[in-house]
């Protein structure tokens, strides 16, 4: 019995999907080793830089307030992250990681090193940097067409340096 493509098969979109699907199962994998679930270790990743408001962290990951707050919450819980008073206005807390969370932070930092090594096997730099380019301007593409905000996006874009030309992707075949 031949097997049968799924319909979207020849779309981009329907690829981009497939490839994040399959990420985000094997970062999943990876991250119960370390006793997280999908989407604790981004904000762990998000707070190495310092502490910020749970508006600043939602607007970072982009997702709502409550989903920042509840995850910030189980995190917590597990000795990762607190809440701090603001200076001035105590009203204003402040989230970072603590030490624990800072190590943590570091192994998640490795994982996804090792899965991106992994689901990018095949490219070499300059097709990696080629594709994070281009997936970039396709999101770019569309946050503008839902009306949302880009600048984050195009900062990322912008620190990197051009490299003129970058030739079209290639896969490096493996011995077999």
């Amino acid at each position: 019995m031949a097997t049968r493509k799924h319909p979207g098969s020849k779309s981009v979109g329907w690829a981009l999907v497939h490839a994040a699907r399959l990420h985000r199962a094997r970062m999943g994998d990876r991250l119960g080793s370390l006793g997280l679930f999908a989407g604790q270790e981004a904000v762990l990743q998000a707070l190495v830089d310092g502490p910020m408001t749970m508006g600043e962290l939602a607007g970072l990951l982009r997702v709502r307030p409550p989903t920042a707050s509840k995850t910030v919450t189980r995190l917590s819980a597990l000795g990762l992250v607190e809440r701090r008073a603001g200076t001035g206005d105590g009203r204003l807390v402040r989230v970072g990681l603590t030490s624990e969370g800072l190590a943590k932070a570091a192994a998640v930092e490795g994982l996804w090193g090792e899965v991106e090594d992994e689901m990018l096997a095949g490219l070499d730099g300059r097709d990696r940097k080629r594709l994070r380019k281009l997936l970039r301007k396709a999101a770019r593409s569309l946050a503008r067409a839902g009306g949302a905000d880009v600048r984050d996006l195009e900062d990322e874009e912008a620190a990197e340096p051009e490299a003129d030309p970058l030739p079209p992707l290639s896969v490096v075949s493996e011995p077999a």
